[in-house]
């Protein structure tokens, strides 16, 4: 995989790939649940050790009330429903995200598959459900300031800053796929992809296969991250970020 660790994955064109088939959006929601699964197996089996999957963001509220309880639903049959799929595979659920805003239900769902799969040894596949990337560092800094009291402005940096991320115990990704064909991050892992390679994607999440999974990973090993400096034995100016 070329060194490649934890790939985030931004599924877009649900939507589009439904009316471009004269479909209703739930109609790609339902087809991008069935993608996620397959990409899920397939990631696992390639050896990554994590994978994030941009479920719904803190924008995706906007949308109708139907079609968020649609997407709400599939989260909760998805985690009700894929034990075994997680155990055959030793995969962890992880979870990024504000769960304030969570129905219930829906919170206590992925607390139950947070406890069920804490033990597995494989990959950790983290779902960032209402996550924002904006609202991840906000809420980062509210828990520095409550945790942080008598350090000295001067020694907080990054690395202080970065303990109160959601996830701290992953390591940042190494690659970002977004499919459907739009190139923007959408608030997605703002912090930890600073340095991150991007894949764009033409086609829309459902028509995803384990082929363009392996697309992007070759295109991903076939890159020089040089992480603003200048390979080991290169001469000349110094690359610029």
């Amino acid at each position: 995989m070329g060194g490649c660790r934890h790939i985030g994955i931004i599924m877009d064109g649900n939507g589009r790939w439904a009316a471009s088939r004269g479909l209703p959006r739930t109609s790609g929601h339902l087809e991008g649940l069935k993608t996620a699964r397959r990409i899920v197996e397939a990631a696992s089996l390639e050896g990554l050790g994590f994978l994030t999957l941009y479920v719904f963001s803190t924008e995706n509220w906007r949308r109708t009330q139907s079609e968020v309880d649609f997407i709400m639903g599939l989260v909760h049959t998805h985690l009700l429903r894929e034990l075994d799929f997680y155990r055959e595979h030793g995969i962890r659920i992880r979870y990024t995200g504000d769960p304030s805003a969570l129905n219930a239900e829906i919170w206590q769902d992925v607390r139950n598959a947070m406890d069920d799969t804490k033990d597995f040894g494989g990959m950790q596949v983290a779902l960032a459900l209402n996550y924002g990337g904006r609202d991840e560092i906000i809420r980062a800094v509210r828990r520095a300031a409550a945790g942080t009291a008598g350090m000295l402005p001067d020694d907080f940096d990054e690395a202080a800053l970065g303990r109160f991320l959601d996830n701290p115990d992953i390591p940042d990704p190494d690659l970002i796929i977004r499919t459907g064909g739009d190139m923007r991050s959408s608030n997605f892992l703002l912090w930890e992809a600073a340095y991150a390679e991007y894949y764009f994607s033409p086609k829309f999440w459902p028509d995803w296969t384990a082929d363009d999974l392996r697309t992007a990973l070759a295109s991903f090993s076939g890159r020089e991250r040089r992480f603003g400096g200048v390979p080991a034995g290169k001469t000349g100016k110094q690359a610029l970020p």
